[in-house]
């Protein structure tokens, strides 16, 4: 058992660390203006047009980094730096969350199953940690694994939602990217397209560790769960 905490451990810090490089490197590339001087809000609204998708409103949303595509109600939602901002950063992030709404409106499937798993996988995060608390008293004071067990399927079903991520944002990224060095009116500069590719590539390892952190934490209930008899 203690390994397994200190697998989690490390995968905290590792989490930590990226998130670290992430903020940094989004910091720095806000700060760098695009030649072209076009808005988040422009970016995403010429790509759009650009891929004939005209029932998707982009908007401006409070907070930082709280950047989504919502395919429930076709809105681009970019933070309020981003919707303004006139950097490599703002381009990158609004370009990334129009793959979204591209990915939307030719099925892309995989973005299909995330969005059919929400719902559930809503719920399920938010009485998890009840149930995990619930089950480990149980187990501690009767024997009885039996609602540890439904910790441990709802622990699987966060993990697998977070892996079905993983396609998702890695192939936003990649169509973000694709547009954005086919359309030189927007980023008419080699250095703007590699560093967004850098930002948009840190941003996606934040999702490769939480899927990773998902996982060590799947290992370490199932293990309580499935080595209670070996005590």
């Amino acid at each position: 058992m203690e390994t397994y905490l200190i697998a989690i451990l490390i995968m905290l810090v590792i989490s930590m660390f990226v998130q670290w490089i992430f903020r940094n490197k989004f910091s720095r590339y806000a700060e760098m203006q695009l030649n072209s001087g076009l808005s988040g809000k422009e970016v995403a609204e010429r790509m759009l047009n650009d891929y004939g998708i005209y029932d998707v409103k982009v908007m401006s949303t409070e907070g930082q980094l709280t950047d989504h595509y919502n395919p429930a109600d076709k809105t681009v939602n970019l933070s309020t730096d981003v919707f303004h901002g006139r950097s490599v950063a703002a381009a990158a992030v609004a370009a990334h969350e129009c793959g979204h709404a591209v990915q939307h409106s030719r099925s892309y499937h995989w973005l299909q199953l995330r969005s059919n798993m929400v719902p559930v996988v809503s719920i399920s995060s938010n009485l998890l940690q009840w149930v995990l608390i619930i089950g480990i008293l149980m187990i501690g004071f009767t024997g009885n694994p039996f609602v540890l067990g439904i910790g441990v399927a709802g622990l699987l079903l966060v993990t697998l939602f977070s892996f079905v991520t993983l396609p998702v944002e890695f192939d936003a990224s990649k169509r973000a990217l694709l547009w954005l060095k086919t359309n030189q009116h927007i980023m008419n500069t080699k250095d703007e397209n590699v560093q967004a590719k850098d930002a948009l590539w840190w941003a996606a390892m934040t999702y490769v560790v939480a899927a990773l952190g998902a996982l060590a934490n799947l290992i370490y209930y199932a293990s309580m769960l499935f080595g209670r008899n070996r005590n």
